[in-house]
């Protein structure tokens, strides 16, 4: 006699009511919600609704992108923490959120290392120093050496930011002496960079890229293992000379701490068939991304990178003597 899925609910004395949507219906069954924990237009959001739209295909449901800012990516983080772990509300998460605000908010909401279960790092773009053309530095070590024998303005995205801490890091390793301009953003330093107001920026080479490539500015070397595609004539760190120096703002997408396995399985599953897609490859690289390697777009290979990095943040944020505020 065939036995259907009420009666044996029933003989079990479990109220179908009590039971998880997993137990009625194979995941997904209805749209996910990314949330992206800055406001619309930036890298993470670009990111996310480019790869959004092609896992929408993949889990065949929606993906819908909520825009939720407020700081430095904290708020939206803490809500994706809090979440349902069902696999139906997602972090689209950054350096900012993940690993600086730990280091640099007093009362921050979650625990990033534990609060969230990594699906898979998408992209990252590195940092890079870029000058005013007026700078007679061309090269990480005329920069340096030009550093330590009069002053050398450099802005970034703001105290306690990715690229503040990048600078702090490559101070620290190459004994430059270059001295820090906290602006609001990457874009916000733009104007100034390209009016002589000041001398350098430590930014993503998204940012600097069109400025180097108009003769605004120029990109002196890019923090990557190799050099970017997008201009193989300009030298990384370690090509000029700084040991191991990496260092990128990247965007990669999280479940609450406590989903089950299979379902981040099939998530990981989603993200890397969209970032598998020209579509994707090709915008992502319109924007000066790397695209994740194949580990590092699996849940273990994400978790150790945000760890990884997490330490990093840890060093600079101790060598800027910032303190949580």
């Amino acid at each position: 006699m065939r036995v259907s899925r009420r009666t044996l609910i029933l003989a079990l004395g479990v109220a179908p009511t009590l039971l998880p949507r997993a137990a009625f219906a194979a995941y997904p069954d209805h749209p996910i919600r990314m949330i992206v924990p800055f406001a619309a237009g930036g890298n993470a959001d670009i990111v996310a609704r480019v790869v959004g739209e092609r896992m929408a295909a993949a889990l065949d449901q929606p993906v819908v992108i909520d825009n939720r800012a407020g700081a430095g990516g904290s708020i939206g983080a803490e809500a994706v923490a809090r979440a349902e772990p069902d696999g139906y509300t997602l972090l689209v998460g950054s350096n900012g959120p993940l690993t600086v605000n730990p280091f640099v908010q007093a009362k921050l909401g979650y625990d990033p290392l534990t609060d969230f279960a990594p699906i898979a790092l998408t992209s990252y773009v590195p940092h890079t120093i870029v000058v005013h053309p007026s700078l007679e530095a061309k090269t990480v070590a005329e920069l340096v050496a030009l550093s330590q024998t009069k002053a050398i303005s450099i802005g970034t995205s703001g105290v306690g930011s990715a690229t503040h801490l990048t600078l702090e890091r490559f101070n620290a390793q190459t004994g430059a002496k270059l001295a820090h301009i906290p602006y609001r953003s990457g874009g916000a330093l733009l104007p100034d960079l390209i009016g002589g107001n000041i001398q350098a920026a430590m930014t993503e080479l998204s940012t600097a890229l069109p400025l180097h490539r108009g003769g605004q500015a120029r990109i002196i070397a890019i923090a990557a293992l190799q050099r970017s595609a997008l201009a193989p004539d300009i030298p990384t760190m370690i090509d000029s000379g700084v040991k191991d120096f990496t260092a990128a703002s990247y965007v990669g997408i999280l479940a609450p701490g406590s989903t089950a396995p299979g379902v981040i399985a099939q998530l990981q599953k989603a993200v890397a068939t969209a970032l598998a897609t020209d579509k994707v490859k090709d915008k992502l690289r319109e924007l000066g991304a790397e695209l994740a390697t194949t580990e590092q777009m699996t849940p273990a290979g994400f978790s150790d990178f945000i760890r990884a990095d997490f330490e990093r943040s840890r060093a600079a944020v101790k060598l800027a003597g910032l303190t949580p505020q």
